[in-house]
């Protein structure tokens, strides 16, 4: 195999030409220059072996130096800028700490670059993403035209299923847009209860004042028939009873529809609540042979309006006589847990279904309407024992087993007294048991 060496002077074959930048350039010829052999070298004797080594060593340096030749061009041309990420305004993370609605910030991709604590607990994002369709078209619009909207929405979210918000979406700059949202899904839900209570108020009223006229014409028409008189006057005096009732009840209600807590309270005998609650539905009881029996822990006191508590209780007691089977028994019962007091209604009565349990501290919702009808129930008591609970700091359970029964318990912050005298026992001693008889 023969090779041919090139001559001196002869040009160095060429790939195709590419424009570098001429100092890489000069300098790549200046290298090759230092390591190219003497010219004539094989004239004067020179190992083919050694030059042929020599010349692929000289081949890479000058590849080397091509492709160092071709980068150094390419960095002095420069590279194309990159479009800069939307930055958010300077003070953007104070004013989110501070605002109470929910912030999101959009980018022209309608990716959140900013989002307060509210916005995630609301369940308003879905990774980077708004979770609402409905609000991706909002800041569509608002990209589009530039102008501030606002618009009330029902948004349908996966964590906190349906939410009544206001939302108002405006530009905050060229490519960013800014969303706040307001969760008004309490104001609504109060909203929707007020007028349902109005429009309960007004057909539980009529229901008894219609009673009544007709009543009264009926006393007119029969008054040839002493007995009829006598039949008709009975029905009307449990009719006016229940008109009553029920205005008291509204009444009281609305009184306690803030759940404030009780003003200038008083130390209240739990003791005395309880018997009281039992004596008042004695005479019920006895009619159907249901035993209504208390106990209750001695140096038992709570801080309250000695009332509304005496009135919560009746409910409790009220109710677990009405629903319960003729000859059975009512337990009241009153006992110290640590720093609470809990008052408990138990009843062997119809119980209630698991789904009805929600609802039933609702005003004016009945399990069994047709029943309470017939016992003179106006749907408001338990909603009075949950108010009176909250405006004394306390709550109420329940437990409840369709054919077996109920359980209400009234659970009260204790007062000081009890618990001073708790800690002097070593042990709680039950009250004695009694059964209040008319």
């Amino acid at each position: 195999m023969v090779r041919r060496l090139r001559a001196p002077g002869e040009p160095l074959p060429t790939c195709g030409e590419r424009r570098v930048n001429t100092r890489g350039t000069a300098e790549v010829r200046s290298l090759v220059s230092t390591v190219l052999p003497v010219p004539g070298a094989y004239d004067r004797g020179v190992d083919p072996n050694i030059a042929f080594a020599f010349g692929t060593a000289v081949g890479l340096l000058l590849g080397v130096g091509v492709v160092w030749a071709w980068r150094y061009s390419e960095r002095q041309q420069g590279d194309v800028p990159r479009r800069p990420e939307p930055e958010v305004p300077a003070g953007a993370d104070d004013v989110l700490a501070i605002l109470r609605s929910s912030v999101v910030i959009v980018d022209a991709a309608d990716r959140v670059v900013k989002a307060s604590a509210p916005a995630h607990a609301m369940g308003l994002l879905q990774d980077t993403r708004l979770e609402s369709e409905a609000l991706r078209d909002l800041v569509r619009l608002v990209r589009r035209d530039g102008q501030v909207r606002e618009e009330e929405l029902t948004l349908g979210l996966g964590r906190g299923g349906q939410r009544h918000v206001l939302v108002r979406v405006a530009p905050l700059t060229s490519r960013l847009v800014l969303l706040l949202v307001e969760d008004r899904t309490a104001e609504r839900r109060v909203e929707v209860i007020r007028r349902d209570f109005v429009a309960n108020v007004s057909h539980e009223l009529k229901t008894p004042v219609g009673a009544l006229n007709l009543l009264a014409e009926a006393v007119s028409e029969a008054r040839d028939d002493p007995e009829a008189v006598v039949r008709f006057s009975g029905r009307m005096k449990r009719e006016g009873a229940r008109l009553t009732r029920l205005v008291q009840q509204i009444i009281e209600l609305s009184r306690l529809q803030g759940d404030a807590l009780v003003e200038d309270p008083y130390e209240v005998d739990v003791a005395g609540l309880v018997v009281a609650a039992a004596e008042r539905n004695a005479v019920d009881a006895e009619a159907r042979a249901i035993t209504v029996t208390t106990r209750c822990d001695d140096e038992l006191y709570v801080l309250g309006d000695g009332e509304q508590l005496l009135q919560a209780v009746n409910n409790l007691v009220e109710n677990a006589v009405a629903y319960s089977e003729d000859g059975t028994h009512v337990t009241v019962e009153a006992t110290a847990s640590g720093e609470e007091i809990r008052i408990t209604v138990r009843d062997q009565g119809v119980g209630i279904p698991e789904p009805e349990l929600e609802r039933i501290f609702e005003r004016f919702y009945r399990v069994d309407p047709a029943r309470a009808r017939s016992t003179g129930g106006t749907g408001l008591g338990l909603s009075i024992v949950k108010h009176v609970a909250a405006s004394h700091a306390g709550y109420v359970e329940v437990w409840s087993e369709p054919g077996e029964g109920s359980s209400f318990s009234l659970v009260l912050p204790a007062a000081a007294r009890t618990r001073e005298h708790d800690e002097s026992r070593a042990r709680l001693q039950p009250a004695p048991t009694q059964e209040v008889r008319p």
